[in-house]
């Protein structure tokens, strides 16, 4: 794993934060993606490359523009060598999931598009350009879409987005078949309720922890690390038989 490189969108916080940490320990560079927070970003590439010996690069994006991704990587080409994996993780919340995030009742199509371009379109667009590159590489590569156990069980307010995720696991399968001619595995992670800015948004976020803490047989609701541990599982040589598969990661919730 040593040298080679990571590409994630969305890192500055939460899952994508924890992850870009977690394979910048084991010695991979990375190359991340941001929206708005340009200097956690500028902060984030100065703390990994001095403390982990890693180079690292920041670059912003707009997710609910995923046809961009092919200018990304060509941006990403210039900075690094090879690209190795990539985790399609950024997602969207507030103003941009007006009418996609409520109950059924009260769905919009614009919501509901934004949802499906940030979620879906956006694991197609830049797993092309990761898998692109990868072929040309010649040496395999892992590629991994973050999810949601909000497809599998039923959350208040989640429909938009538990739909998308049921459709990006969907894809997932799709993608894997085609692109393991190549040695390219792709996989999603499934999280139960994580406790991030993201969940935080919910307007019932204290409910959702407290329920989510009572029906975990662990006890406690799922930290960002535990999920990107799971992501760097799927990215390494012990998984080199595992592909087209979605692993779950959510406490033992949706078994209760």
């Amino acid at each position: 794993m040593n040298g080679k490189t990571l590409v994630i969108s969305g890192a500055t916080k939460g899952i994508g934060k924890a992850t870009v940490y977690k394979f910048a320990k084991e010695g991979i560079n990375v190359a991340f993606t941001y929206n708005s927070n340009e200097e956690i970003a500028k902060d984030m590439v100065k703390d990994l490359e001095e403390n982990y010996g890693i180079k690292a690069r920041a670059y912003p994006f707009n997710i609910l523009e995923p046809e961009t991704y092919k200018e990304l990587f060509l941006k990403i080409d210039e900075d690094f060598e090879t690209v190795d994996f990539f985790i399609s993780n950024a997602m969207i919340y507030g103003r941009a999931v007006v009418g996609g995030y409520g109950k059924f009742m009260r769905l919009k199509p614009r919501g509901l598009n934004n949802i499906y371009t940030a979620t879906v379109n956006a694991f197609v667009c830049g797993s092309q350009q990761a898998a692109k590159r990868m072929q040309k590489q010649g040496n395999g590569g892992a590629i991994v879409s973050l999810s949601s156990t909000g497809n599998l069980v039923y959350i208040e307010n989640y429909a938009g987005h538990g739909t998308n995720k049921a459709a990006v696991e969907a894809m997932v399968r799709y993608a894997a078949t085609e692109l393991g001619e190549f040695g390219i595995r792709v996989n999603a992670v499934s999280g139960g309720p994580i406790d991030t800015d993201a969940l935080k948004a919910f307007t019932n976020y204290e409910e959702v922890k407290a329920k989510t803490e009572e029906l975990s047989a662990l006890n406690r609701i799922g930290q960002p690390e535990d999920l990107a541990n799971a992501c760097y599982y799927l990215c390494t040589n012990d998984a080199s038989w595992v592909t087209a598969q979605t692993f779950v990661v959510d406490g033992g919730t949706t078994f209760r």
